[in-house]
This record gives structure tokens, sequence and C-alpha cells, in this order.
């Protein structure tokens, strides 16, 4: 039997679209699929040492990781007039330089922050520490993401959305790309378009079996929301759209890298249909 190792984000959504494989609901002939759970700048980081064979990463990370990784086209989550926050203590005011804590230097939100506030005093730290950061002071502003942006502390309110600066810098009604899975380009072919092929089934099951596998996860304790909370945030991240990236998602990844490349933090520019994994390969192979 081979072995592979996922490596995902503990937040609720990455733990939604893998446990119908940790449950044993879909599985791989041949494979035993394991899991740990990272947060997502210490996934970023190991991605660019090709740590993990299939690895959950920022979509921002993935032009500095391209040739040694594919993207996948499952797993994702897109914000659709939501996404991280940008907050701070109520009745403050920002100055221009104001020092903001964000979850990682190579995360989409700390990208699109950087190039809105120029200016900003930054420092990065766990997304878990990020509320309590700026409740007690010792930054003056910080960007929530994942389950924090629905159970934030009524001591903060909301400055900014990082959803508003990205319609102001794409100039069009695209979803935010935030977060997806990316596959070492290592692997054969052929293993790589089943290993995908799986964790798609593995998200699909998941939707499909949202109530049953939700509660599953709270009996288990294994995501850090109650379930009102939980059913919110998997439709804003674990949802229909999840399963498979749609042309609409393809079309806002790219305007993140073009975006990206004109604000020097990418050295060439990109479509991330070039790099995916070539499914027709299969079909090709069987004929």
């Amino acid at each position: 039997m081979k072995k592979i190792l996922i490596a995902h984000s503990p937040d609720a959504d990455d733990i939604f679209m893998y446990y119908a494989i940790k449950f044993g609901w879909v599985n791989m002939d041949g494979v035993i699929f394991d899991n740990i759970a990272l947060d997502i700048e210490t996934l970023n980081v190991a991605a660019l040492s090709g740590n993990y064979d299939i690895a959950a990463i920022s979509f921002a990370l993935y032009p500095h990781i391209k040739e040694q990784y594919a993207p996948l086209r499952t797993a994702v989550s897109f914000g659709e007039g939501y996404g991280p926050k940008l907050v701070k203590k109520k009745e403050t005011k920002l100055k221009k330089n104001f020092k903001v804590a964000l979850s990682g230097k190579y995360t989409t939100n700390a990208m699109l922050f950087r190039i809105a506030y120029p200016d900003a005093r930054v420092t990065y730290m766990n997304f878990l520490e990020i509320e309590d950061a700026v409740i007690s002071g010792k930054v003056d502003a910080g960007v929530l993401i994942h389950e924090s942006i629905l159970t934030y502390s009524d001591e903060l309110e909301t400055e900014r959305e990082i959803w508003d600066i990205w319609q102001e810098l794409a100039g069009k009604e695209l979803p935010l790309p935030l977060g997806g899975m990316a596959i070492r380009r290592s692997i054969p072919l052929n293993k790589a378009i089943d290993y995908e092929r799986t964790l798609t089934k593995a998200v699909d099951v998941a939707r499909l079996h949202k109530e049953r596998l939700s509660k599953m996860l709270i009996e288990r304790d294994l995501v850090r929301v109650d379930a009102p909370t939980l059913a919110k945030y998997l439709e804003l991240y674990a949802n229909d759209d999840s399963i498979s990236m749609n042309e609409l998602q393809l079309k806002a990844v790219n305007k993140l890298y073009e975006i990206g490349y004109e604000h020097g933090f990418y050295e060439t520019p990109l479509k991330i249909e070039d790099f995916l994994i070539p499914t027709q390969y299969a079909t090709l192979r069987n004929s």
C-alpha cells in the first residue's frame, strides 16, 4: 500500500473537505491517505521546501512554487462578497504607519493588504494569535482569517474588508481567491490524476452529506466552532464551488497573479491553466 500524506490547515473548511477520506467514505485502491494539520503559513513555507506530496496553500504562494507543484482544481476556497477582515479596537483611529498583524508573508490577504497599505508596519504571527494581539495593544490592527471572521470579540470592529481591496484592484466582480491545494510534480502523472479525482470526490461527498459530517466533526471536537457557526462558515468557504474550480474562479486566480506581477510580488506573469494537471492524459493513455 502506498501511503500519501495530505497537509492541510486546521480550520473548519479544510477539515470538512478532507474528512470524508479520514472517515473512510472515500478511498483509493492501493493507497492509504494520512493527514497533518498545520497553520496556513507553515504550509506555505513547507511548500517552498517541497515537504509534502499534497498540501493546502494560499493562492498567492503558487507562483513561487510553480516548478515543483501543480495546483489542484479541488478543495478551493474563494470569497464572494466576504473574506479576511482588517480589524482594530473600537473607537480607535489608525495612523498611516499603523502596526498590523498578518497571518503570513505568503498568504493572499497579506499580498493584497501590503498593496493597499504600503506604509503599514507589518508583523507576522499565527492566525490564532492575531485577535488577542489587537485586543492587548501589541499591534494596532490585524487581519483575521478563517473562522475568526465570524467569531471575533465585540471589543473589535472592522476597519476594512480585504474583499473591498480585492474589488478595487481587480476592477470587476470576481471571487476572491484565498486557498487551494497543490501536488508535487514529481508524482507520476497518472497517479496525480487519480489523487486529484479522489480528493474531488471527497469534497463532493462531504457536501452531499454536510449535516452528518458536520455533526461528526463537532462530536469529535475536530473543529473550533459550534454547529450554527460551522454551518455558516462552510457555506462561505467549503461550498459547492469548492468541489472543482470553474471558469470564473480560474479567471479570478489569473487576475490575482496579474496584480501580484504588476506590484512586484512575482518575477514573471503566469496563467494558472498552464500549470493544472492535464487530466486528458488519462483518456489518451487508455484510448
